[in-house]
């Protein structure tokens, strides 16, 4: 074991994998084999003896186009990057599943006791927990093992740190006892049971497929048992732009409900329309609707679904738009869906807290700095956290320049559109 960390020390442990997952500068791939000996290299020293060990790999994603349209049915455009939670992990012979991490407390959770727990919700361990009662209740088999973990999926960053985490649990539990049998989409309708019944967010299906598929994906959510995930060809690298993501900080503590109301709003629509959610209807049903609608629901939950139609549409076009190689039109139409979330979905800011507008600060300097160049939008669940800019090559110091003068030193992660989603790693 010595001497395989050595040679990941010095870098010479770099495999064709190691480059699709992270790109093939010098530099990172060399860090690259140096976060992954520091891994071995604490897996010694926690679970001590000699095992054998394999990695595993789960990205963040990025969401590209429609804002909060998944809890209706709709449609979105995502992205696996190259921010990732990296385990390596050695199956044990008990039935307890011991992680150390690097970013976040200890966990120890028996797969024995797969009931929810009060006291663990919003930790590490609800999602573990999470992930095993599910794969039980769905006839695969769970066991115990041992693993250590880092992340440069920064926490708050809107890059889904939490689905990635899941993901990478429900990936390490198939290939050590289901013999890799479950395949991607049914890994991350575990991975958001998890989150939703443990963890105790109603997040959608969108982070968690993105994830464990991978690559730049549409994914149709009309039927939310059987969603339709699609790749989408399209080489972001030869485009001559970076995605910039910018962290503009502000809390989430007490956003939980903020983010509650968005599909509860919009499903009361729904409701009043006759049905579950807004995909079975039509915008101009929507339009036609609104006299009545008026007293039955508040004015925002109108406008928070119209929202929903107009970005939902927007994906098909932002689709269309990458596979024709308009890339001009699909720039717009991030810009538009931008504006969009922050007039009709209202998701910039929170109304119980006004004076605290981080996300339309960085999005009036983005149009300011990136108009007729570029795109900007809020990104991910909003209210708080991070915006999306698409920035020509040449234009980014520049950007980032700007942003980090604002929001501090280390806000802003370019990002690489990764074609892998999460998965064990055969780095030897």
């Amino acid at each position: 074991m010595s001497d395989r960390i050595d040679a990941m020390r010095a870098g010479k442990v770099v495999h064709d994998i190691v480059r699709e997952l992270y790109g093939s500068d010098p530099a990172v791939l060399l860090g690259q084999t140096r976060r992954y000996a520091g891994l071995l290299e604490s897996l010694c020293h926690y679970f001590p003896g000699d095992r054998s060990v394999e990695f595993f790999s789960a990205p963040g994603r990025t969401e590209v186009g429609g804002n909060h349209t998944d809890h209706n049915g709709g449609r979105v455009l995502a992205a696996a990057v190259d921010l990732d939670i990296v385990a390596v992990v050695s199956a044990n012979e008990g039935s307890v599943i011991r992680i150390r991490a690097d970013s976040y407390p200890s966990v120890d959770v028996s797969v024995d006791e797969l009931d929810v727990i009060a006291g663990e919700r919003f930790t590490p361990s609800a999602l573990v927990r999470g992930v095993c009662a599910r794969m039980h209740q769905l006839g695969y088999l769970v066991g115990g093992f041992d693993a250590c973990t880092t992340s440069t999926i920064p926490e708050g960053s809107g890059l889904s740190s939490s689905a990635a985490f899941e993901v990478l649990i429900a990936v390490i539990l198939n290939h050590l006892y289901n013999g890799d049998s479950i395949d991607a989409i049914t890994l991350a309708r575990i991975a958001q049971y998890s989150e939703n019944e443990y963890f105790g967010k109603p997040c959608g299906l969108m982070d968690q497929t993105t994830s464990a598929v991978g690559g730049l994906v549409t994914i149709d959510f009309a039927d939310f048992e059987n969603p339709i995930v699609k790749r989408v060809d399209f080489d972001f690298s030869a485009s001559g732009f970076r995605v910039v993501i910018v962290n503009t900080g502000g809390s989430h503590a007490d956003l939980h409900d903020e983010y509650i109301a968005l599909a509860r709003e919009t499903r009361a629509v729904a409701k009043a329309m006759g049905g579950d959610v807004l995909r079975r209807f039509s915008k101009r049903e929507l339009l036609s609707t609104i006299p009545t609608l008026r007293g039955q629901v508040s004015d925002r939950a109108i406008l928070r679904s119209l929202h929903f139609y107009d970005d939902d549409q927007r994906v098909v076009d932002q689709v269309s738009a990458l596979e024709e190689g308009d890339w001009d039109r699909f720039l717009e139409l991030v810009i538009e869906s931008g504006y969009s979330s922050w007039m009709l979905n209202q998701n910039c800011f929170s109304c119980s807290n006004v004076s605290e507008q981080g996300l339309c600060v960085a999005l009036a300097i983005s149009a300011n700095v990136l108009k007729g160049s570029g795109a900007w939008r809020v990104h991910g669940g909003g209210f708080a956290g991070t915006i999306q800019a698409f920035v020509p090559t040449g234009l980014v110091g520049e950007y980032v320049g700007q942003m980090q003068a604002v929001f501090g030193e280390g806000s802003c992660h370019e990002l690489m559109i990764r074609p892998v989603g999460a998965a064990r790693l055969d780095v030897g």
